[in-house]
């Protein structure tokens, strides 16, 4: 089976680390795999044995994603468009593909439309049109106005074959944050949550006893990381590891370490972050897919800082589902503050540990296995 993956990351690099989990499950397969980016390039994640194809970059104006800026943070000329769009479609026209997944769209990414559309007519016009699907997470952004549900069940009623839900439906289904309709709901699969396999312990034991604070791979963590420097100041006696995520991550770095306590270490976001995990006496972090999932895998102590610039709500209702287990705690955003920070993380330590959680995280080889049975299917068969 061949199968073609389109993602585009505009904020952090969630979206491309959950994409490269499955392309790698389907690698694993024996399948060959296509995954095309078009946001920032993420250097730390690997994509060993999977043809990437790196459009020319784009991401949000901060979380403005109608205002798309280039590499450079100038706003993206309509050239850089039509070079993305043509790229896109051109190496879609060289790939012999049975299967299209879209990440997102067309739930999100409707500043990129033009060529997301581009690319699905260019596929139903096919003699041999690949199935294709849409790849999305446990929450959405709900939409802001019935019209753009309506947009969405338009182009999915045209296009798709199937949308794969990576989440288990009696924890968070889609209704939880999207309007479900009958035409809708009968194009559902539910994967299960999508991990990476779990990681060993950290063969140098690094982060053995610190509080690891974290905020993805995007560029959104500078509240976080100030309130941690501010925490570390009022207990000498605790160590805190500050891991800053974003392109501009060494400028930031420099920046923070001249705020840095003797108790403290400020460095780029690492590979091994989930290794370290298992060591850390407690993770600081936002709540994204696949932190949560790295977090729960571990069994560590953890303080979520849910991510809602923008009236973003997504990350809240994923911390406050999570902060039910032992060992969870959330402080919103509108209350982070150093001590506030540094008397949950003493919390959250007093409780049992966790043990890691094995069960129901399977969901890139579910995936494999979905989208096998939808090749094997006849045409338009439900």
């Amino acid at each position: 089976m061949r199968v073609f993956f389109v993602v585009t990351h505009l904020l952090g690099s969630g979206h491309l680390s959950r994409t490269l989990v499955l392309a790698r499950a389907h690698l694993k397969a024996g399948h060959e795999v296509t995954l095309v980016s078009g946001g920032m390039p993420v250097p730390h994640l690997s994509h060993d044995g999977i043809t990437l194809v790196q459009l020319p970059a784009l991401r949000s104006d901060g979380v403005n994603f109608t205002r798309l800026l280039d590499d450079k943070g100038d706003v993206a000329p309509e050239s850089l468009m039509r070079d993305r769009r043509d790229m896109l479609l051109s190496t879609f026209e060289e790939a012999a593909t049975d299967v299209l997944v879209t990440e997102l769209f067309p739930f999100g990414r409707r500043s990129l439309s033009d060529e997301f559309l581009a690319l699905l007519k260019t596929a139903r016009a096919r003699k041999n049109p690949p199935r294709i699907c849409c790849s999305i997470r446990d929450i959405l952004a709900p939409p802001s106005k019935p019209s753009k549900a309506a947009r969405v069940r338009d182009i999915i009623a045209e296009f798709y074959d199937a949308i794969i839900v990576h989440s288990d439906p009696d924890v968070t289904p889609l209704a939880a944050s999207w309007p479900v309709t009958e035409d809708i709901s009968e194009k559902l699969r539910y994967s299960g949550f999508v991990a990476n396999p779990p990681a060993p312990m950290h063969p140098d034991a690094l982060g053995q006893g610190e509080v690891l604070v974290s905020a993805g791979g995007g560029a959104v963590g500078d509240a976080l990381y100030s309130a941690a420097l501010g925490a570390a100041k009022l207990d000498g006696d605790l160590h805190w590891r500050v891991l800053v995520g974003g392109a501009d991550a060494a400028a930031k770095c420099a920046a923070l370490k001249e705020l840095c306590p003797a108790n403290a270490t400020i460095e780029p976001a690492r590979p091994d972050f989930r290794q370290m995990l298992h060591c850390a006496k407690a993770s600081v972090s936002m709540c994204g897919y696949n932190t949560a999932l790295d977090i729960l895998q571990a069994g560590t102590p953890a303080v979520f800082v849910p991510f809602d610039a923008g009236g973003e709500v997504e990350q809240s209702l994923r911390a406050s589902a999570l902060a039910k287990m032992a060992g969870i705690r959330v402080v919103n955003s509108v209350d982070l503050q150093p001590e506030t920070l540094l008397n949950t993380v003493y919390s959250v330590v007093q409780d049992p540990r966790r043990d890691p959680q094995t069960q129901g995280l399977d969901g890139a080889s579910r995936t494999v296995e979905l989208l096998e049975t939808l090749v094997k299917a006849p045409i338009h068969a439900d």
